[in-house]
């Protein structure tokens, strides 16, 4: 017999590994983006009422979750759709819409979940290179070709923290041809306040071929229900509720969405603290000598003299608790990612960098 084999291509991804700890004994686990001050008290409380049901299958359509967002975010419920994290709706606009012999476009140090998307439906990823930590949109309008079918960008970007403004948005979507659907990656657009930022929200309102993704992840701290979220013209999402599963969010999870939405103290103070800690963490590592790329997300990107000494302070922490993410699968291998993350957690981790930056043997690292 044949031994199993897999469909062509499949065995060439690189499997997505996120942030690391050793173990529950860390001080701060500032690897992954998660929420600095915890999950969403209203989301939680829902999420347990909801237990008392679980023999029940939840609602298929999301639609109390799909109302609820269509009024907090001004949108109309019918063209949402909900899914098991915005992971999932970027495996599945791929599905949709791109195959063999086609094209996904995306910068060079995009988030790893588009490539792993892209060739697990056997397209061609197509990577541009990116202009000081920024997305170029020049370089991506270059690379468009009869067979570019998507365009993925990320606003805020991760892992850089930058975004892509109003007008740089208007002007990639205007170069872009009809059949190409632009992906508007926003998982952090919730932590934005700059006054030339586009979400992409009103752009998809009027596109026929955008798409915007969200989560519950980041500034509602429920990273771990896995909860997302899109927003598109009606053929988008007609297309997206035909390959979806029937039951693909689950009753607790809709109904903690349902909760974090109408919870605004709670998203004020999560975004107020973002804002304090992010100035505050930049401030103080550029004062160690350090390069810190400018973010509007809830994490910095610190760059080291050397691949070298990003190592040696990723472990030189670790040993002392702290839990940072290598950046070396998106091509700053000279880099680490930190999470804004509670008070101590801050202060703790810049004081331990200090340590490092004034050891007495800094130079044989």
């Amino acid at each position: 017999m044949a031994p199993l084999t897999p469909r062509p291509g499949i065995m060439d991804i690189a499997p997505y590994v996120g942030g690391q700890s050793k173990d529950t004994s860390y001080k701060g686990k500032l690897s992954s983006n998660e929420s600095a001050i915890g999950p969403c008290p209203a989301a939680v409380e829902a999420f347990k009422q909801a237990a008392d049901t679980l023999h029940r299958y939840p609602d298929g359509g999301s639609i109390e979750l799909r109302e609820a967002l269509g009024q907090h975010y001004g949108l109309e419920a019918d063209r949402l759709v909900c899914v098991s994290g915005s992971d999932d709706l970027l495996s599945m606009i791929c599905r949709a819409y791109a195959g063999p012999g086609d094209e996904v476009i995306f910068g060079e140090n995009a988030f790893l979940m588009y490539p792993i998307s892209t060739m697990s439906v056997g397209a061609t990823c197509v990577t541009v290179e990116e202009t000081e930590y920024r997305v170029n949109v020049d370089n991506i309008l270059a690379a468009v070709t009869e067979r570019t079918k998507i365009v993925f960008i990320t606003s805020p970007s991760n892992p850089t923290g930058t975004y892509t403004t109003k007008d740089e948005l208007a002007r990639l979507y205007a170069g872009l041809p009809d059949h190409v659907v632009l992906v508007i990656d926003g998982a952090y657009a919730d932590f934005v306040t700059a006054s030339d930022f586009d979400d992409g929200l009103e752009l998809a309102r009027t596109a026929e071929n955008v798409l915007v993704t969200r989560t519950f992840s980041k500034i509602y701290g429920l990273a771990g229900l896995r909860l997302g979220w899109g927003y598109a013209s009606a053929q988008i999402i007609d297309v997206i509720n035909r390959i979806r599963g029937p039951f693909n969010v689950g009753a607790p999870s809709q109904a903690a969405g349902v909760a974090a939405l109408g919870d605004d103290t709670f998203f004020e103070a999560a975004r107020t603290h973002n804002d304090t800690w992010l100035a505050w963490l930049s401030e103080q590592i550029s004062a160690l000598g350090l390069f810190v790329v400018p973010s509007v997300a809830n994490f910095v990107l610190i760059r080291f003299g050397s691949e070298t000494e990003a190592q040696a302070c990723d472990l030189f922490l670790q040993d002392r608790g702290y839990f940072l993410r290598r950046m070396d699968g998106y091509g700053f291998p000279d880099h680490l990612r930190l999470t804004v993350g509670a008070v101590d957690e801050n202060e703790g981790v810049v004081a331990a960098m200090r340590s490092f930056i004034e050891r007495p043997n800094r130079e044989e690292s």
